[in-house]
């Protein structure tokens, strides 16, 4: 009886470890936390608002499995080195919280390009003002904060850095990841490129990313794909004036998944979208999503949030109506059962055991 006992934990922690590592999860992120970014710290419901309850219940209506939540780093943590906001954490906790009585699981996303803003002037990570070490120590203590919630799908260490100068991407990434570790070494860790995570570029800016140091091997290398002309998913010029075709997006992640693929690494898209102002973006992204499925990669379509009104892009219910894209994105999306149960927030021995 022992031995079926020891047995049966021994499957259930398998199984716990093989889910924990899945990666080809399908989401959304819910923007709004990270706006007002000319206005730091700013003033909640002015400028900045976090996701309402009805959003995340649209979302888990549709199957989606993981929300990705950007923040800016000026607002969670007001001096560097110094404690997190109560007040600002709170709102981050109660949004986890609530993605997990729904099932979904969450991605913390760092939204600041690889700055930060001292008295209005903008660093470059890495500089003797904003120093890797400030990059470790709020990896740290956000990763300590959320050592009890569970439904924490991965920490995104910075969205998107770019033209970083002398100051390196990959040694500041590094430091990030050895202050979660230090408190957290069962959440998975995802690590964007250089140059604005730009998926056909990566292997030019980013080859040295594959020399970080995980000691849970648990990273997440998180490109973003747009396709329109300049990358930028602004689609600021027509489909056509745009050149592309049904298999642009295709096209621009071979040379990330071979990236992934010659290198032994496991790879998202946190951000991907396509406007609704012409049906064959959606034959793009459609394409695309079915690449993404075939090679075991995930994603997080951009975006969705309450103050995007007009966004071309916005997957935002309008009306409780579905947007265009949602209809094409929901094939990509499992089945909702009305009886899942939710996941339960606070100790669970079971699970506390691995972080």
């Amino acid at each position: 009886m022992k031995k079926i006992i020891l047995l049966g934990m021994l499957m259930s922690f398998l199984l716990l470890n093989v889910q924990s590592q899945n990666v080809q999860s399908y989401g959304v992120t819910l923007c709004g936390a990270e706006f007002g970014e000319n206005n730091l710290p700013g003033t909640y419901g002015v400028h900045y608002v976090y996701p309402q309850t009805s959003e995340i219940d649209y979302f888990a209506s549709k199957g989606v499995q993981v929300i990705q939540l950007p923040f800016k780093w000026e607002r969670i943590q007001r001096n560097l080195g110094g404690p997190l906001d109560t007040k600002e954490l709170s709102m981050i906790l109660k949004f986890v919280d609530e993605c997990a009585q729904r099932n979904i699981k969450v991605t913390l996303v760092l939204q600041n390009f690889g700055r930060y803003k001292v008295n209005g002037v903008e660093h470059i990570l890495g500089d003797n003002v904003v120093t890797m070490g400030h990059f470790k120590d709020f990896w740290r203590k956000m990763a300590t904060a959320m050592l009890d919630k569970y439904n924490v799908f991965a920490f995104s260490l910075m969205t998107e850095p770019h033209d970083m100068g002398k100051y390196s991407w990959a040694m500041s990434a590094q430091q990030g990841i050895l202050g979660i570790r230090e408190v957290d070494r069962q959440t998975t860790i995802m690590v964007d490129g250089d140059n604005y995570s730009n998926p056909e570029t990566w292997a030019k800016y980013n080859d040295n990313l594959k020399y970080l140091y995980d000691p849970s091997n648990k990273i997440l290398f998180n490109a973003h794909c747009y396709f329109d002309e300049d990358h930028s998913g602004a689609y600021k010029r027509s489909y056509d004036a745009c050149n592309a075709h049904e298999n642009t997006g295709v096209n621009r992640m071979k040379n990330f998944v071979d990236w992934l693929r010659n290198n032994n690494k496991k790879g998202f898209v946190g951000e991907f979208g396509v406007p609704k102002n012409d049906q064959r973006w959606l034959k793009v992204m459609d394409n695309f999503l079915n690449y993404l499925k075939a090679n075991g990669i995930g994603g997080c379509y951009w975006a969705a949030g309450q103050w995007w009104k007009n966004y071309p892009l916005s997957i935002e219910p309008i009306n409780n109506g579905d947007q265009p894209q949602m209809r094409v994105y929901v094939k990509y999306l499992p089945p909702v059962s009305n009886n899942n149960t939710a996941v339960k927030t606070g100790t669970n021995s079971s699970v506390a055991t691995l972080r």
